[in-house]
C-alpha cells in the first residue's frame, strides 16, 4: 500500500490517500484509490455515508446485532452535529463509503490534555480484509495528533478478535496502570 497526501480534488480534503490491492478480496476489486476523509455533516452525501455504515455496523452481531430503531436513524445527523466533539472519519473506495471511524473527544485529567475515542470503527462486511481498518486507523491517528491529543481510546468486544486483531495490529493494547491495579475494565450502565 502507497500513502499519498495528495488531495484527489479540492472538495474531499482527504487526510489519507491510499492505493488498496483488494485483488484477493473476496468481492475482487480492481486496483482503486481509497480515500479518508473528515465528515462534513452539513454535506448530504457524507450524511447518507453516515447513516448507510452506521445502520450496516448495527447490523453486525459485533455491533448492536440488528438494526437500529428509525427513531435512531432519524436522530442520529442531527445529534451527531449538535454534539460537540463530533470527529467522523470516512473511508471512500471510489465513489463508495466503505468504512466509518465515529470518534469523540474526551480529556485526560492525568495529562491534561484531550484524548480521542473511537466509539465507532466499521468496515462493511464485504471490504473487510482490504486493509480499510488500518488505514481508518491511521487517519484516526493523524487526526488525535493535529488536535494534541495524548492518546486515542477505544473499547472491543472480547469476542470481536477480528477487529482485536486489527487494534492490537495499529498499536493498541489493554489499557492498564501498572503495578497491582492491572488492567482497565470498561462499565457500562443503560439510562433508558
Amino acid at each position: 500500500m502507497q500513502i499519498a497526501r495528495e488531495p484527489r480534488a479540492a472538495a474531499w480534503r482527504p487526510l489519507i490517500f491510499l492505493l488498496v490491492d483488494t485483488r484477493n478480496h473476496r468481492e475482487e476489486f480492481m486496483e482503486q484509490h481509497l480515500c479518508i476523509v473528515e465528515a462534513e455533516l452539513d454535506r448530504d452525501d457524507h450524511q447518507e455515508a453516515v447513516l448507510a455504515l452506521t445502520a450496516a455496523y448495527a447490523l453486525d452481531p459485533m455491533g448492536n446485532g440488528g438494526p437500529l430503531s428509525q427513531e435512531s436513524l432519524a436522530r442520529l445527523i442531527g445529534a451527531l452535529r449538535a454534539h460537540p466533539t463530533t470527529v467522523i472519519l470516512l473511508a471512500y473506495a471510489g465513489e463508495r463509503a466503505v468504512g466509518i471511524a465515529t470518534c469523540f473527544l474526551g480529556f485526560s485529567t492525568f495529562a491534561a490534555r484531550p484524548l480521542l475515542n473511537v466509539h465507532d470503527l466499521a468496515v462493511l462486511p464485504e471490504c473487510r480484509g482490504a486493509g480499510i481498518g488500518q488505514a481508518l486507523l491511521a487517519a484516526v491517528e493523524e487526526k488525535a495528533r493535529e488536535l494534541g491529543c495524548c492518546r486515542i481510546t477505544l473499547e472491543v468486544l472480547e469476542g470481536n478478535v477480528r477487529a482485536r486483531g486489527v487494534y492490537e495490529k495499529a498499536g493498541f493494547a489493554q489499557a492498564s496502570a501498572g503495578g497491582p491495579a492491572g488492567g482497565a475494565l470498561f462499565f457500562s450502565r443503560e439510562l433508558g
